[in-house]
């Protein structure tokens, strides 16, 4: 049998590459598992082998290091958030205050619905290295230009107000975070619907702020 057909040998009818993805989802819901309850900075990769029932041979095919592993799961749960949020707001179009209050609906709800997500997304990748903090500022534009993009449409002059938008939704998506951070850590008792009803306030009355500009 030659080298390609053994690597593409089928097993419990997956090949290879199947087996591969299979494994490194596996590694990548026990990075969430442990780094958002333990943390990041006390977790070993024998440890997530272990909690994911692989050896370390099986971690290494699919992530560099420990680091490595951390951006996966990041842009695993990234992906998904962002995915659901757009969903959600595309699905109350065109009213803006509709899509508004369903895109922080679900952000705020996923994030708060499991803490272990909340810890890697908000908490663990935060300096976690420079690579990882190139990343999480990528993303905190990424969901600003989300923002941007709902409401920009019913501006009565969006280029005008490409600015001053660009610049609210950037403080929105950061207040929204640091509020989220600050709820994670207990540091607020506020329920989930006081979550979202305080930060669509905030959000509608900047939207309405950029309607009135001249």
């Amino acid at each position: 049998m030659t080298g390609t057909q053994t690597a593409g040998r089928r097993y419990g009818g997956r090949d290879a590459a199947q087996r591969q993805q299979e494994r490194r989802t596996r590694l990548i819901q026990a990075g969430l598992d442990l780094f958002g309850t333990v943390g990041y900075t006390s977790v070993s990769v024998k440890q997530v082998c272990s909690h994911a029932g692989l050896t370390e041979r099986y971690f290494y095919e699919s992530f560099r290091d420990r680091e490595d592993l951390l951006a996966g799961v990041y842009n695993e749960l990234i992906t998904t958030i962002q995915t659901e949020t757009a969903q959600a707001a595309a699905a109350t179009a065109p009213d803006v205050d509709a899509q508004l209050r369903a895109g922080l609906e679900v952000f705020i709800r996923t994030l708060a619905g499991d803490a272990r997500m909340a810890r890697v997304v908000l908490i663990e990748v935060v300096g976690a290295s420079p690579r990882l903090e190139v990343r999480r500022r990528e993303v905190l534009h990424e969901f600003a230009a989300l923002i941007a993009a709902v409401v920009v449409a019913p501006l009565p002059d969006p280029e005008a107000s490409s600015s001053r938008l660009t610049m609210t939704a950037m403080s929105l998506v950061g207040g929204v975070n640091e509020l989220l951070v600050d709820w994670t850590l207990g540091h607020q008792n506020a329920t989930v619907e006081e979550l979202i009803d305080l930060c669509y306030t905030l959000f509608t009355a900047a939207y309405r702020a950029i309607s009135d500009q001249p």
